[in-house]
């Protein structure tokens, strides 16, 4: 009988340490070996805005567990690597093109020491910059495997240039680190609403609210204006004439038109445009977390994962 993953603990088999980013910042990542010999190759994985690799712990060992080397790593600025803002909780960022400049040096140092092929996936804003990386030949993975990319705002009621004329005017009228929406009524907790936007599944929802109160560094809560109005400036930046048809390898992308916050849309559109790619959808059933859904969801996108990787493994 197989155990049950302890979501609440980190595996024996992962180890966690840390890396000097090329701006100095000291960064956590954490290794698996693969757990089947030899290796099918090696997967990195950069999780969301306000993310950390706790909360994907379960998929990670998974994807060792079928013979992966496997690696995670926060974004500096975020989760266990520090702030760029005033506050313990705002997300901020100078740019994202500092965080493409981040994943070019780990991708760069990893893919080294490592074995192929090589797989770059990324949740949400990860994913986002995991495509951005590899649409400007900052990265050269063998594939990429991107679930719910933040590629557009579900808030967007008007074109992306319109919000972003928008967000940047909001961004100028005040410090730009400020955060842009209302966190919670509550200081230090998350809004009631939040699980509904998340993952259908309270268990792995409570896991991650377990990790903020065991590892109180992760906690993190809105992004600021400057993080908004960056956003938009990338998004639209990815998007560019030719940008999105530069990336040649294959891509899965795992998203829901259900949503709430990556707009479906964008997603279908940069699918569209891309010369080798799977779209695999979902409907009502799943939230924004899709690899943290409920078993059922969950189960059918690690199956169209590992079918992905067996190709591109070649076994």
């Amino acid at each position: 009988m197989t155990a049950v993953f302890d979501r609440r603990a980190i595996p024996p088999g992962a180890q966690e340490s840390r890396w000097t980013a090329p701006a100095g910042h000291s960064v956590r990542r954490i290794d698996w070996a693969a757990q089947v010999e030899p290796a099918k190759g090696s997967l990195l994985f950069m999780p969301g805005r306000g993310d950390f690799y706790e909360k994907y712990l379960e998929t990670l060992d998974h994807w060792a567990r079928a013979g992966w080397r496997v690696t995670a790593a926060d974004w500096h600025g975020q989760a266990g690597s520090g702030r760029l803002g005033k506050d313990a909780v705002t997300g901020h960022v100078r740019d994202f093109a500092d965080w493409v400049d981040d994943l070019a040096a780990l991708w760069a140092q990893w893919k080294a020491e490592t074995p192929g092929p090589h797989v770059l996936a990324g949740h949400s804003m990860g994913g986002h910059l995991v495509l951005r990386a590899a649409a400007e030949g900052r990265v050269d993975p063998d594939a990429l495997l991107l679930s719910a990319p933040m590629l557009g705002f579900t808030a967007s009621l008007l074109p992306d240039g319109v919000m972003h004329t928008a967000a940047r005017i909001m961004a100028a009228l005040g410090d730009p680190a400020r955060p842009a929406w209302k966190w919670s009524e509550k200081p230090g907790e998350p809004p009631e609403s939040r699980a509904h936007l998340l993952t259908h599944d309270a268990d792995r929802y409570a896991d991650e609210l377990w990790w903020r109160e065991a590892r109180p560094e992760l906690v993190m809560g809105p992004g600021s204006w400057g993080w908004v109005e960056r956003g938009y400036a990338s998004i639209r930046s990815l998007f560019a004439p030719g940008r999105l048809e530069a990336v040649k390898v294959p891509v899965l992308i795992l998203a829901t038109d259900n949503d709430k916050l990556v707009g479906y849309g964008a997603i279908a559109r940069a699918a569209a445009r891309l010369p080798d790619v799977e779209l695999v959808h979902f409907g009502k059933e799943a939230h924004h977390e899709i690899l943290r859904e409920a078993d059922p969801v969950r189960d059918r996108a690690l199956a169209a994962a590992n079918a992905f990787l067996a190709r591109i493994s070649g076994n």
